[in-house]
């Protein structure tokens, strides 16, 4: 399903499946050790295309971002369920952030899980410290549910928030 739209100052936004190229451009978005856990603990900084695509295997409805004919953001889904699923690896590309992408790239998750998905929910976990993907959040409409305990990448413990969404 691939869907467009005009925003901002003339930016275009599209949404479609991922290809095995576009690995190559997504890895290359998180900047720092700290911002790779964010999209996912399990992945090693620095993120290379094979990690990546190890991973989206695993996955349903690997989907792109795509901003004036660049690869500009990515998510996935897992642990489908009957009712829910969970918004993964979310990640925009440094240089398209802050210019409605992100909000962009989650609604088109949003009709993913609704349509192709069946469910009725949208599950995501965000980290306590990073404060800028929690206010994004909650300010589309995801409440906060549960708190748990992870082990952040350099040891320290830090809490999961557990949100979701009606979808």
């Amino acid at each position: 399903m691939m869907t467009s739209v005009s925003e901002g100052q003339h930016s275009i936004f599209s949404c479609r499946p991922v290809t095995a190229q576009d690995f190559e451009i997504i890895s290359t978005f998180p900047r720092s050790e700290q911002e790779l856990f964010f999209i996912s603990p399990k992945l090693r900084f620095p993120l290379t295309a094979s990690q990546l695509e190890e991973l989206a295997k695993e996955r349903r409805c690997p989907t792109v971002l795509v901003c004036d004919g660049q690869v500009s953001g990515y998510a996935n889904f897992y642990n489908v369920e009957e009712d829910k699923c969970w918004l993964g690896n979310f990640i925009i590309s440094p240089e398209y952030r802050g210019k409605g992408g992100a909000e962009f790239l989650i609604r088109h998750m949003l009709r993913l899980a609704r349509e192709e998905l069946k469910v009725q929910e949208l599950h995501l976990i965000c980290h306590n410290i990073n404060t800028r993907a929690l206010l994004f959040y909650t300010g589309i409409g995801f409440k906060p549910y549960d708190v748990g305990s992870r082990t952040a990448h350099q040891g320290s413990t830090i809490a999961g928030i557990h949100m979701k969404i009606t979808v």
